[in-house]
């Protein structure tokens, strides 16, 4: 992941005299009548497409697993062993430390937390619900469903920065060495949203080996981009459920991931991995909620992919269609906004988002602009906690959707808006001064 250099916490005056020109540009922007989503990280109809197989698998007559079992019954709690072996593979997990599950691993997070609040987790002492207010760390910027999940269960969030290697480790560290309270840490190991950052495996060690006040603390290790590559070059995630193994602190990940921009993201498959003891005790209570995944589409994954290489084949094709429209996404930013410098964003090397940084105080009016325009963007403030970015500066763009006509063309919006607002910010400050 790389960023670009220009900084944006300082409007250049001389931007003022722009203001007659970027209204101009911005009316005619507005008289396009344009219709234009970069709000949420979709696949794109294309994408899914390349999915279209699934359709008609695992074919007629092909009901039972490599064990025999036959996939249309009960039962199979931990889901489709050979799916497993696949995914195992590909997270860097042991297949026996690996669930496959329904959907959504959206729904595995809520489950997780919704559990440890009711009855506790392996190496606590009683339900997290019994023990006062929680805290969670939560990096930013990141990801509006996570603070979702812990706004909606009442658990009062704390954040620490987001750097090229991850979270600020030294300001978690610092956050759970002494409170009891905080019990959780969300991280997007790979291709962060919105950020694209990598937890580095320096950062990873940090995170299971730090000492926390709170003996079941857990850290929430969303691995839902792990294979979504944008160049040749495959990240691998840091294996944080070895490292923390190895630290002495087997319990500390729980990781999860799903296939839901890998194939259709309405019936893919998601995937909790972690420690022995961690399995043992998710699936305990997973055993009253349900008798067993839905193994028959499990069974329709595995034929489809065969193997992780197929996995890998199948994300490349993703990349083919997806590449074009992050780089028209730098290109544009780069063309439009470098020489200005109103904005800093990221490059990503996989993953579904970009990351923009606009002059401080001008994110909201950057949002509203767009959208009085037609182009829909996620909400300024999105990435961070409760919806409140306090310097009301970044902007997460998802270009996966459209098709990359219409990316090109909300991009090229996008920097007018952020140009606009940068001199109103600037004949502002010229007017205070007059």
């Amino acid at each position: 992941m790389s960023t670009s250099p220009a900084p944006a916490n300082v409007v250049d005056p001389a931007l003022a005299a722009r203001l007659p020109e970027l209204r101009e540009r911005y009316a005619a922007l507005q008289s396009r009548g344009l219709s234009l989503d970069l709000t949420r990280g979709k696949p794109s109809a294309e994408q899914l497409d390349l999915s279209e197989r699934l359709l008609s698998l695992p074919g007629e007559g092909n009901h039972h697993d490599a064990s025999g079992t036959d996939v249309r019954n009960y039962g199979g709690l931990d889901g489709l062993p050979e799916l497993r072996e696949i995914f195992a593979e590909l997270l860097g997990v042991p297949t026996a430390q690996l669930l496959a599950q329904d959907n959504a691993s959206l729904r595995l997070m809520w489950d997780t937390i919704v559990q440890a609040l009711l009855f506790g987790v392996p190496g606590g002492d009683g339900p997290w619900s019994a023990a006062g207010p929680l805290t969670f760390v939560c990096p930013v910027p990141g990801y509006d469903r996570h603070f979702a999940i812990c706004e909606e269960l009442g658990i009062r969030m704390v954040t620490v920065p987001m750097t090229p290697d991850g979270p600020d480790a030294e300001a978690v560290a610092a956050l759970v060495a002494d409170d009891p309270s905080v019990k959780g840490l969300w991280v997007v190991p790979t291709y962060a949203n919105p950020d694209g950052s990598v937890v580095s495996e320096a950062v990873a060690r940090r995170l299971v080996s730090m000492p926390a006040a709170a003996p079941d603390f857990r850290i929430f290790w969303d691995n839902a981009y792990a294979v979504h590559h944008l160049t040749e070059h495959e990240t691998k995630s840091a294996n944080a459920i070895d490292l923390a193994a190895e630290a002495g602190n087997p319990d500390r990940v729980v990781m999860f991931a799903s296939t839901s921009k890998v194939t259709f993201a309405g019936a893919g498959v998601s995937f909790l991995a972690s420690s022995p003891s961690n399995i043992a005790w998710f699936k305990q209570h997973l055993a009253f909620r349900s008798i067993g995944p839905d193994k028959v589409n499990q069974l329709r994954h595995a034929t489809f992919f065969g193997d992780a290489a197929g996995v890998r084949a199948h994300m490349a094709e993703h990349r083919r269609i997806l590449a074009p429209k992050f780089a028209a996404v730098t290109s544009i930013l780069t063309d439009r906004l470098a020489d200005a410098s109103v904005a800093t964003w990221t490059d990503p090397d996989g993953g579904y988002f970009v990351s923009v940084d606009v002059v401080p105080g001008t994110a909201s009016r950057v949002v509203e602009l767009a959208g009085e325009a037609g182009i829909k963007l996620t909400p300024a403030g999105a990435t961070f906690p409760y919806g409140k970015d306090p310097a009301d500066r970044n902007i997460r763009l998802a270009p996966s959707m459209p098709p990359l006509d219409e990316v090109e063309v909300a991009m090229d919006g996008v920097a007018t808006c952020v140009l606009l607002a940068a001199a109103e910010v600037a004949e502002a400050a010229t007017t205070a001064d007059d």
